[in-house]
């Protein structure tokens, strides 16, 4: 009878914390909305983009040895945890920047918005990968082979949003152009 009980409870705590994340992720994207483009900038995080483009690029252009990178300099390159968290709150003022360009240039900046929206979903799944494989790392000698991995992904989908913004940018708004190659 008692074990019968847990059952609602463990699912409405479920369900309540689901609806709390939805909550807070909408407030936060409100947030980034009503910034204007110096603030968007501004808001940025620098990253090493010479390590992380290389952690990138070994991803997505696989050659005959694929283990160039040890699992170890992945993460230092990208700066460990501390480094994917940044790179998922740059993912948001991202596309913030790309629906911003929509003012100048609709047609290919809702292309590329929709491009950059797959790009930092597949960053976000990455990361909560890395996360979830945190937890077990210290007993499970497995997870600590996957997760510079996963967070390889998470790099090569956001040095694909960076260039996509970039190139929009360029081509749509060239006089905003250097000011975000620079905060970027």
């Amino acid at each position: 009878m008692m074990t019968t009980m847990f059952a609602p409870i463990i699912f409405g705590l479920l369900l309540g914390g689901f609806v709390g994340w939805v909550i807070a992720d909408r407030r936060s994207s409100r947030k980034i909305n009503r910034l204007d483009w110096p603030q968007l900038v501004a808001g940025l995080y620098h990253l090493d983009m010479v390590e992380l483009s290389a952690v990138a690029t070994d991803y997505l252009r696989p050659r005959k040895s694929q283990i160039d990178m040890e699992p170890n300099e992945i993460w230092e390159f990208l700066g460990g945890y501390d480094g994917l968290k940044r790179m998922r709150e740059n993912a948001e003022i991202m596309l913030a920047l790309a629906a911003y360009a929509q003012r100048w240039n609709f047609a290919e900046a809702v292309i590329v918005t929709e491009r950059m929206r797959l790009d930092a979903a597949l960053l976000r799944r990455a990361i909560r990968r890395v996360e979830f494989c945190l937890i077990p790392s210290r007993l499970f000698p497995r997870y600590k082979l996957t997760l510079p991995l996963h967070a390889q992904e998470a790099s090569s989908a956001y040095y694909l949003m960076r260039q996509r913004l970039l190139f929009l940018y360029q081509t749509s708004q060239s006089d905003l152009y250097p000011k975000l190659a620079q905060a970027i």
